[in-house]
């Protein structure tokens, strides 16, 4: 049985998730607290107001809470119900809510309903929305509204509002009564639209009791109700929201009372359902009083946080917008004063002040386009993205050095002294670079030129470049190309591209400030191509003297006068540089550094600069010769330096961390002498004061003898002290030791060997040639090898192994054809060839090998093979053969040269027309070699295979030759005969 509770409240709708227009007309702020005071001041005469009327409860499953507010409409159509009252309230009046006992019990799975409060809920089970409608034709338009519990065992926060809703749908008869919490809401039912069914709290309802009887006049219950209103107060007066709740309720329930109060303070409250549920189920009033109490304080703490962030927050926006206003109005009255243009006239002023200084050098075609883009600036927005796009425009074209040239040094020795200084060797590129500063002295004036620096990595083409401008005096500018595939990055992008940029060279003039700069584009033969377009023929406008005195940028488009920048380009392969590209350069090569070369810069560049890179002394440190040149030959045997310095570096670096090791051990050694020192003055202190305990206790009469003997260990110990001191401050003078590296502990700073010796073979067996050749890296000897695999009538044949490319192959086809023909020549009856079938190959067959070099040293080996006679100790080749036997020329002779003194070959054959290449080639590079230019392979044959004549046959003909000139010598000076 459900029982009408007498202690019943009203309440206001919830503030933050449902909320209702109030019935009557709204009042203002001031009226709803006075309405809420007059109504509070109530309290003092409150009477206990009961009711024992009992009701009956049908459970139904299918409602759940409404989630949306009930608009106006709603709320207006819930006001026509009430025919007597119509202007009074919402609550209808007639019939009264206690002349009803039977009523439908609807669960509310979110929150519950409070007396005098508005609920939307909705209802999808047609038979209970039949049944409520019935009842409100029949003038019996109430419910029962119930919150339901949980599920045991569920975390309320982790349910969602579909699953409650589930639930209740699956939920009938006495399991939905088990569910129901025990205390509800009589509820009016306001209005019926579709399934949406407004409810209005009265009454609450319990299951099996009535309420408990409290005394109006308990002092507790009326000091925790004034508290309740004190602080019910300072809430309302934070939101005109519940202060028109106020008048809602008064409209509604009436005047105030105790229950009534605890209501209304927890229905206004941001509790959640289960605080409220209590609050709704506790029928003890002053117990329901203290839970609102808690409840209303927790929410003016709330409030007061929201204030002060609110405060915060508003300050904080509010300083902004004040120091914005001022700064607006400080513009504005320096723009009236005349202090102050605006942004457009400030632009324009600050590139025509940029660009005043270089307008007399500034070129006509130039000087017309700035103006017409300042004067186009002037006229448009400065919120329109074309205006950016002519600030940036204009921003370049004022910063470019227009005419504006560096003074540069013609100083010949001058530039001399800087090229030695930062480079050993390289005579040819200081050589050009000399007769490029004698020309611009000459004609008072210097002129762009494209110089390429080819030779293998390492051999310091960058850091060549630097040392030229330095020389000239030009500001450099460094760029690589290596890969580039974008030829924007040469030419520049269109400028009405979104993020559009000049090319390199436009960035160049910029950066360096003047018009003629040394530039050094790196790595020009790994240009790259790309869906972009070809940046090796972008270059060609750039790097060719005719065009780039009017270089066109596709950004700045206007000429760009170029023809005073000196270009210095490197690369590692010419080859690999396309032949237009190629053809406007002046290509120097730089084969590379020799041993003796290395061996200077080293010892001049490498390990100077090393050795102060790493804060060691000369005085701490001794590198011998030996070890350098064991460096070399072992480690570092590739034409450039660079591994060389990573070397030297790395045997400095142990160097380093050997003098600090030897520094703290000789500091540790120092520290523990000190403490012997200690012990020992504590042991000659502890003798002193028993020698003098020692005198007190003897006689008188040998006081004197006593002080004879105190005396005399007081100056021992003054002379231990002075000898203890002497010796420690030849400890703490110590120097460390010095570090000696030579051939002997090499290994020791860098490890094992890299290379061993190229050279296999002291003597050459049959059938194995040594030949020269070149790669990026520099010149290396190699070994042509031929073997007889099989001989028969019909088994001529030619096998090859050894990785070759298919310039090799056909070197080897068409030396295999030549050797046939020697040898048919050379011995008719020999018909190896026919009857053989040969394998020739060239070691290390994991290196691909290919070029037009080796042909005259496969015919060698071959014929070696065929004769079964050995070739000459000593001897190198190198040479292309056609089939005719001539021989053609080749690339590399100063690699090659540099190779064979390498593997200590002493006779070198090289082809005729190399002879000028060779005669390049400095004297320390030559000495030593014995090289012999051919023609035709007949005089490589007789090299190779020439006469065996003994020692002795050599010396006697040797001496017949001396013999000969002392008589001609002797006949033209006497006109007689030579003496016997």
């Amino acid at each position: 049985m459900l029982k009408l509770l007498s202690s019943s409240s009203s309440s206001c709708l919830q503030s933050r998730i449902h909320s209702l227009a109030p019935t009557g007309p709204r009042t203002g702020s001031g009226n709803s607290t006075a309405t809420f005071l007059r109504v509070l001041s109530s309290l003092t005469a409150l009477s206990r107001r009961g009711s024992n009327r009992s009701s009956r409860v049908f459970f139904c499953s299918d409602a759940k809470d409404g989630s949306e507010p009930a608009s106006d409409a709603e709320v207006k159509e819930a006001e026509s119900g009430n025919e007597s009252k119509p202007s009074s309230a919402i609550v209808s009046t007639n019939p009264r809510p206690e002349d009803y006992l039977t009523v439908l019990a609807l669960p509310l799975p979110h929150r519950p309903l409070f007396p005098g409060f508005y609920m939307p809920i909705y209802v999808k089970d047609p038979k209970l929305l039949a049944a409520l409608q019935e009842n409100r034709k029949r003038q019996a338009p109430y419910a029962g509204a119930f919150l339901l519990k949980d599920e045991p065992g569920t975390d309320p926060s982790l349910v969602s509002g579909s699953e409650s809703e589930k639930n209740i749908y699956a939920m009938k008869g006495k399991e939905l009564f088990n569910r129901l919490h025990e205390v509800g809401t009589l509820a009016q039912i306001s209005s019926i639209q579709g399934d949406q069914v407004i409810l209005i709290g009265h009454r609450r309802l319990r299951i099996t009791e009535m309420d408990k009887p409290y005394n109006k006049d308990d002092d507790v219950i009326k000091a925790t109700s004034f508290e309740v209103i004190s602080t019910l107060r300072d809430v309302l007066k934070t939101s005109s929201l519940w202060r028109d709740h106020v008048q809602t309720y008064t409209q509604h329930i009436g005047d105030f009372n105790f229950p009534r109060l605890a209501d209304f303070g927890a229905a206004i409250s941001g509790a959640n359902k289960l605080q409220c549920q209590q609050v709704l189920e506790e029928l003890d009033v002053y117990k329901r009083l203290k839970l609102t109490l808690e409840l209303v304080k927790k929410e003016i703490e709330i409030t007061k946080i929201q204030e002060s962030i609110a405060k915060a927050i508003e300050e904080k926006i509010s300083g902004e917008q004040r120091r914005y206003l001022l700064n607006e109005q400080l513009k504005a009255i320096k723009k009236e004063l005349g202090l102050e243009t605006d942004d457009k006239t400030a632009l324009s002023a600050k590139f025509r002040e940029r660009l005043e200084p270089n307008r007399d050098k500034c070129p006509p075609h130039v000087l017309q386009v700035i103006e017409e883009e300042l004067t186009k600036l002037q006229l448009l927005e400065a919120s329109s993205s074309e205006f950016n796009v002519t600030r940036n425009y204009l921003d370049w074209l004022t910063a470019l050095p227009w005419g504006n040239y560096s003074d540069e040094n013609f100083d010949v020795l001058r530039a001399q002294k800087i090229l030695d200084e930062d480079h050993y060797g390289l005579t040819d590129v200081k050589e050009r670079i000399l007769e490029f500063i004698a020309v611009g002295k000459l004609r008072g004036t210097s002129q762009g030129k494209i110089i390429c620096l080819s030779g293998p990595p390492g051999v310091g083409k960058t850091s060549i470049g630097r040392s030229i401008a330095r020389a000239l005096n030009r500001k450099f500018f460094r760029f690589s190309v290596g890969g580039l595939a974008d030829v924007a990055e040469i030419k520049g992008h269109r400028r009405t591209y979104i993020g559009a940029m000049p090319g390199k060279m436009v960035q160049c003039l910029k950066n360096v400030g003047t018009a003629n700069p040394l530039v050094l584009i790196d790595e020009i033969d790994k240009l790259g191509r790309g869906h972009a377009g070809d940046p090796a023929s972008a270059l060609l406008e750039l790097l060719d003297p005719e065009q780039n005195a009017n270089f066109l940028d596709h950004y700045i488009d206007v000429p760009i006068d170029l023809s005073k920048v000196l270009f210095v380009c490197t690369a590692n392969v010419v080859e690999m540089i396309p032949n237009p590209l190629l053809d406007r350069m002046e290509v120097i090569a730089i084969a590379g550094y020799i041993t003796d070369e290395k061996i200077h810069i080293a010892r001049d560049y490498l390990e100077k600069s090393t050795r102060e890179a790493c804060g060691i002394k000369p005085e701490q440190v001794e590198v011998t010769d030996a070890a350098l040149l064991a460096l070399i030959e072992n480690y570092c045997r590739e034409s450039g330096v660079r591994n060389l310095q990573k070397q030297i570096e790395k045997i400095y670096r142990k160097i380093a961390l050997k003098l600090v090791r030897q520094g703290v051990c000789g500091e540790n050694a120092v520290a523990e002498t000190d403490k012997a020192e200690v012990k020992h003055g504590d042991e000659l202190v502890q003798n002193n004061d028993a020698n003098k305990n020692q005198s007190v206790v003897e006689s008188a009469e040998a006081e004197s003898h006593e002080q004879k003997i105190e005396s005399s260990t007081e100056t021992e110990t003054v002379e231990d002290a002075k000898e203890t001191e002497n010796i420690k401050e030849g400890e703490a003078t110590q120097t460390v030791e010095k570090v000696l590296v030579d051939e002997s502990n090499l290994a020791d700073f860098v490890g094992k060997p890299v290379f061993h010796a190229e050279r296999i073979f002291d003597q050459t067996p049959v059938g194995v040639v040594m030949g020269l050749a070149w790669t990026a890296m520099g010149g290396s000897t190699l070994y042509i090898e031929t073997a007889q695999i099989e001989q028969g009538e019909g088994k001529a044949a030619l096998v090859l192994t050894g990785q070759l490319g298919d310039v090799m192959k056909e070197s080897a086809q068409i030396a295999h054809t030549v050797a046939r023909a020697i040898l048919l020549d050379k011995e008719p009856d020999n018909n190896f060839f026919a009857t053989s079938k040969l394998h020739l190959h060239v070691p290390a067959g994991a290196t691909p090998k290919d070029g037009p070099s080796a042909g005259c040293t496969m015919i060698t080996s071959m014929l070696s093979l065929a004769m079964k006679k050995p070739v000459k100790k000593d001897l190198a080749m190198t040479g292309e053969v056609t089939l005719t036997g001539r021989i053609l020329p080749i690339g590399g002779v100063k690699e090659k040269t540099i190779a064979a003194r390498r593997s200590e070959v002493k006779t070198i054959i090289f082809p005729s027309a190399n002879r000028r290449d060779y005669d390049e080639l400095a004297p320390n590079v030559k000495e030593g070699l014995d090289v012999h230019f051919v023609d035709d392979y007949s005089q490589i044959f007789d090299l190779a295979f020439g006469d065996d004549r003994t020692s002795e046959q050599i010396i006697a003909g040797l001496i017949e030759v001396i013999n000969t000139t002392i008589s001609l010598s002797y006949g033209f000076h006497h006109g007689g005969s030579p003496p016997t």
